[in-house]
């Protein structure tokens, strides 16, 4: 049985072959965590999958393809765990507080996995010298959680004199801080991080 296209075009992959490309991806995410990517070679990568540049070349065109999908296997895997969360809310603080641990948790659970395409966002780079992820999907981020402080302020659920793009900078602040600080500090108690930050920005909002 087959699957649909990768990323670099190759048609009809097998589930051997989607496996082995997960492998890969799972296998730059942590090599990319533990050494930053200016260090996360191919080579080095191929030594933490078990396997080798050429089975590598094989599955991803080039490193840049391979980093373009680590970072669109990050972001899917993050939404698809918090989207689900914050849309079971109904009231603006239940959002809120919904947007906030579910972030965390996911970076508590998916340590690498943050660690590693922040990285990506801010050191990877093409030939070119031209950021190989686009900073809009950053910008994104704020955009949406700006929405929906406008949302639940126009209908009274949050104090109405705040500026909603400055109160989703802080709330993007605050949780964008963790990952860098796991990397110094693994123990990181995110948890009670979490419950400060929601209790924070509750105040915040609240009519």
């Amino acid at each position: 049985m087959r699957q649909d296209s990768g990323p670099d075009g190759r048609k009809g992959l097998t589930f051997i072959e989607a496996a082995r490309r997960a492998q890969i991806v799972a296998a730059a995410i942590d090599t990319i965590a533990e050494l930053g990517y200016g260090q996360a070679s191919l080579a080095r990568i191929a030594e933490r999958a078990g396997t080798s540049k050429g089975v590598i070349s094989y599955h991803f065109a080039s490193k840049d393809v391979l980093i373009r999908e680590v970072a669109s296997e990050v972001l899917a895997k993050g939404e698809a765990y918090m989207v689900p969360r914050i849309l079971a809310e109904r009231s603006g603080r239940g959002v809120l507080r919904a947007y906030i641990e579910s972030n965390l948790a996911f970076m508590r659970d998916h340590r690498n996995h943050l660690v590693a395409v922040l990285d990506i966002f801010f050191n990877a780079r093409d030939d070119d010298g031209r950021p190989l992820l686009e900073e809009k999907s950053l910008d994104y981020v704020v955009t949406s959680l700006e929405q929906l402080l406008a949302h639940f302020q126009a209908i009274g659920e949050f104090r109405a004199d705040f500026d909603p793009h400055a109160m989703a900078m802080a709330v993007r602040g605050a949780i964008d801080q963790v990952p860098p600080q796991l990397t110094r500090h693994p123990d990181l108690d995110i948890d009670g991080y979490a419950r400060e930050l929601t209790t924070l920005f509750d105040r915040a909002t609240r009519p």
